[in-house]
């Protein structure tokens, strides 16, 4: 099978996918019990007028959805009610123009409000998944190369650890270690920072993010160490290492050339992967440092029962998790060519 029909057929399934996680994350919200205008808005002195004022203007006072027969109209009681009119037309049909509604609590457009809140997180998540990637893979080939020995010893022990620490436990922890030695616990910049020069605001950003990334960092880079040096010493005790080690090729050379590529492989899966579960890591972090991104946004809107941005981020989430997915199998065809053999 050549190389444009796999990515054809998983674009295909990929966008298949999506659809259906459309579908799934529009009737989440809506099996929940209660009024959904309530939910929003908790005010027990809400009249009835005022909540059918609410239901029109988010939506609700139409049908979900109801089966009907070719393309004639629904009929419900002595109603006739245009398929394309239902709350599942209506909702597909803004998100093909980039739609997600209205946030019930902040009354603003909730891709609006993601796409604010999502450059925090990429810049979050972008700096701790690089460093967390190269210290990992770094520490995976020593602890490989020296397999065995105390260096290998130490590295697994050090790496088991970080992995199994709970993300909220060690970030209450180097937020209570940062506090005494004076850095920022809190935030993403300090108020009035945006009167000083650019270069100043930067450096106050990164001093902000310093303990999150830490966190996010050290979690992370547990696994990927423990991950890379598995699967390098499986790929080092190949016969064709044995073959590369009898031309008199070096260590560098065999590294580089012959044992990384394939050594990779298993890593680029893991780190597609964990993207999903960044996500509820984030979540926690960005809870304990009041790091305004996409999950503080989240939890917020789980405490005010803000349904529309609960269902955008969720959406959002999961498009960006099959969309990784994809990426990871596509640059599988890059790295192994036998992806390339039906």
């Amino acid at each position: 099978m050549n190389r444009t029909r796999i990515i054809l057929r998983k674009s295909a399934w990929a966008i298949f996918t999506i659809f259906i996680v459309i579908i799934f994350n529009f009737f989440l919200f809506r099996v929940l019990p209660g009024d959904p205008a309530r939910a929003g808005i908790r005010d027990p002195r809400l009249k009835k007028e005022a909540i059918e004022a609410l239901q029109v203007k988010f939506g609700l006072d139409k049908p979900v959805i109801n089966c009907f027969e070719t393309l004639n109209p629904i009929k419900l009681g002595s109603c006739t009610i245009d398929p394309m009119e239902t709350q599942f037309f209506i909702y597909v049909g803004n998100l093909v123009k980039g739609e997600l509604g209205i946030s019930y609590h902040t009354n603003r457009p909730v891709a609006d409000v993601l796409a604010e809140r999502l450059w925090n997180t990429i810049l979050l998540i972008g700096a701790g998944q690089i460093l967390s990637i190269l210290l990992g893979v770094v520490l995976g080939i020593v602890a490989a190369w020296k397999a065995r020995t105390s260096v290998d010893y130490g590295a697994v022990t050090a790496s088991l650890i970080a992995w199994s620490l709970p993300t909220f436990w060690l970030g209450i922890i180097l937020l209570f270690w940062g506090s005494t030695v004076g850095l920022p616990v809190g935030g993403k910049a300090t108020p009035g920072i945006s009167t000083y020069p650019l270069i100043q605001q930067w450096a106050d950003i990164a001093k902000h993010m310093f303990l999150p990334t830490l966190t996010y960092t050290i979690v992370y880079m547990g696994e990927y160490t423990l991950i890379m040096r598995s699967s390098l010493i499986d790929v080092l005790s190949e016969d064709y290492i044995l073959t590369a080690r009898a031309k008199g090729l070096n260590s560098a050379q065999i590294l580089r050339d012959h044992a990384l590529k394939n050594a990779m492989l298993p890593l680029v899966t893991v780190i597609a992967i964990n993207l999903g579960f960044t996500v509820a890591g984030v979540i926690q972090i960005e809870s304990v440092f009041s790091w305004p991104g996409l999950g503080s946004a989240i939890f917020e809107a789980v405490i005010r029962r803000d349904f529309p941005m609960l269902q955008g981020a969720f959406l959002l989430i999961a498009v960006t998790v099959i969309l990784a997915n994809l990426l990871a199998d596509l640059t599988y065809t890059f790295l192994d060519p036998r992806v390339n053999v039906e």
